[in-house]
């Protein structure tokens, strides 16, 4: 390497340390960069977009005349892309009266919404950008919260997904891309349904915390996320991010007695990992700690308790703890097949026919509850494909003032930045 490229590189380190030292210094810790084809949804999985396609039947697609294009702003963008009309703006379309370019940027947006993985969904975002710049995608941003507001989860999912179409790591898009995903699982019985947008809102908040790792609300969400799933290290450390960056009093609050909450649920789920990674002797002295306590009804404790015990060869005290764990959910079959293999090992005939009988009992059964869901879930979800849902009474707010917020404080860090000269 020449004495030059070295001396440059030797700069651009010491550029780098100092801009580490800042991000440091306003508390930005966490700078996680996905691979694009995670992060952008032009390219990730669409696992919802199903639900949203049918919408696209509303739209027959046109193209422009050469007189037209070469009179538009977007000119040559326009060639060989047709454009979505709804069926009613055909005939005006085709009469000659023309089209107001405000709505067909509205109809682009649907379809982008609708399947972001549209063959020409990069088409329209090219011209919506020459003609709009980051106006549009604000605009898409609003439309999306006016639905939410209104209930209309559908329309608002759309508008919000379009508006990552636009830019991919949109804050405000992706935060209250987020929020919808969230309110619309919560009100569905549909399992599939529910897992898909459960999946999706997790991700776009674990997305949303990476991207923009300042933004405060993004870990209050999460950590609820986490929580719902029953990951209580996880939520905790999602809140104790989200009070690193609030300014919000009364969230401090709420999130401070959440924490205090989970606090016990924390230590129990990280002494069972310790048993479940073969860590068992310091798993067993927190859990049996527990087992004293108003947790000693949480089966999951007893569960794993039996195992450390299997592994530190306390056979007849993990035999209680499984049977502990039959008394308040007896039809866990990984107990019973615990058992199962304890009763194996000792030759304990009478207790090997018992168990095998249950096991197989309850997997029938099991398997002929799983038939009849899969065959509802089929019948529910071909009308949420085919149909337009109803309003959701009492949405969550989609207001901006948690954006507000943060935009204020943002701001501030911007200012120090370039008083630094960054």
């Amino acid at each position: 390497m020449s004495i030059r490229k070295n001396k440059k590189l030797q700069q651009e380190q010491v550029i780098h340390q100092k801009d580490q030292t800042f991000l440091q210094s306003v508390g930005i810790t966490r700078t996680v960069e996905r691979p694009r084809e995670e992060s952008d949804i032009q390219l990730r999985e669409d696992r919802i977009g199903r639900y949203f396609r049918k919408y696209l039947n509303k739209f027959v697609f046109v193209e422009f005349s050469e007189e037209f294009i070469a009179q538009s702003k977007a000119g040559d963008l326009l060639k060989g892309v047709p454009v979505p009309l709804r069926k009613k703006e055909v005939k005006d379309f085709a009469g000659g009266k023309g089209i107001n370019f405000l709505v067909l940027a509205e109809n682009m947006a649907w379809v982008m919404g609708c399947d972001p993985h549209f063959k020409h969904t990069k088409d329209y975002c090219a011209i919506l950008h020459r003609l709009y710049n980051k106006k549009l995608t604000e605009g898409m941003l609003k439309e999306g919260r006016d639905a939410a507001e209104q209930g209309e989860m559908d329309n608002a999912c759309i508008h919000f997904r379009a508006a990552l179409c636009m830019q991919f790591d949109y804050m405000h898009a992706m935060y209250s891309y987020a929020r919808a995903c969230r309110v619309m699982y919560e009100n569905s019985r549909n399992e599939e349904y529910v897992g898909r947008f459960k999946a999706e809102s997790l991700e776009w908040f674990e997305l949303l915390t990476e991207t923009h790792p300042r933004f405060a609300m993004g870990y209050y969400y999460l950590g609820y996320s986490y929580l719902n799933m029953g990951l209580y290290g996880k939520a905790q450390l999602a809140w104790q991010s989200f009070l690193k960056f609030t300014k919000n009093n009364k969230d401090r609050k709420e999130i401070n007695k959440r924490l205090q909450q989970i606090a016990d649920p924390v230590a129990i789920e990280d002494a069972c990992l310790k048993i479940g990674s073969g860590r068992y002797e310091e798993g067993i002295r927190v859990l049996e700690h527990y087992d004293k306590t108003q947790f000693n009804d949480w089966w999951p404790l007893h569960y794993y308790l039996g195992r450390g015990y299997v592994q530190a060869g306390r056979i007849a005290d993990a035999v209680s703890e499984y049977k502990k764990v039959l008394m308040t959910n007896g039809s866990h079959l990984e107990t019973m097949k615990e058992l199962l293999l304890i009763y194996e090992e000792e030759g304990d005939k009478a207790n090997i026919k018992k168990y095998s009988e249950k096991i197989r009992m309850i997997e029938t059964a099991q398997e002929e509850e799983q038939t009849k869901l899969v065959e509802a879930t089929k019948k529910e979800n071909k009308k949420l494909e085919e149909e337009e849902p109803a309003p959701i009474a009492n949405p969550e707010s989609f207001d901006m003032k948690d954006v507000d917020e943060y935009e204020a404080e943002n701001s501030k860090g911007r200012k120090i930045s370039k008083r630094l000269g960054k």
